[in-house]
């Protein structure tokens, strides 16, 4: 693993937490886009080499709505960049770690994404991203 890429924020209103913050952070989003597959909006805001990535539901089945109505609003996951997602998803099954995506898949920010389950790392969702 090269860095941490991003902390994932779970929020109910993308439009207000991106004042927050702006507010907070002295700056804008530099990125807002929609990932359909996942039915999640979101917004980027760079801090030094790493980011911070709000995210908001689309629709009430998307994976963000059901976390915010289990757990609310907060850090929803931890992503690790990485210089090739297919051999670190080997590595970490190797290791015994419980895979969500066992291949890698489209994500926000033109990346590669893969998830590990919650339960084999200590109750925080890990995504791992490599550059398309």
């Amino acid at each position: 693993m090269k860095k941490i890429e991003h902390i994932g924020i779970a929020v109910k209103n993308l439009e207000a937490a991106n004042a927050t913050y702006k507010a907070l952070l002295g700056r804008a989003a530099y990125k807002t886009e929609t990932v359909e597959s996942e039915g999640v909006s979101t917004s980027f805001f760079k801090i030094g080499e790493s980011k911070i990535e709000l995210l908001a539901a689309t629709n009430s089945e998307s994976p963000i709505a059901k976390f915010l109505e289990k757990r609310g609003e907060g850090i929803h996951h931890i992503a690790f960049a990485v210089e090739d997602i297919e051999a670190e998803i080997s590595r970490l099954k190797s290791e015994g770690f419980e895979l969500i995506n066992k291949n890698p898949k489209p994500g926000a920010d033109n990346k590669l994404v893969a998830f590990l389950h919650p339960k084999s790392s200590n109750g925080v969702l890990v995504e791992l991203c490599q550059e398309k």
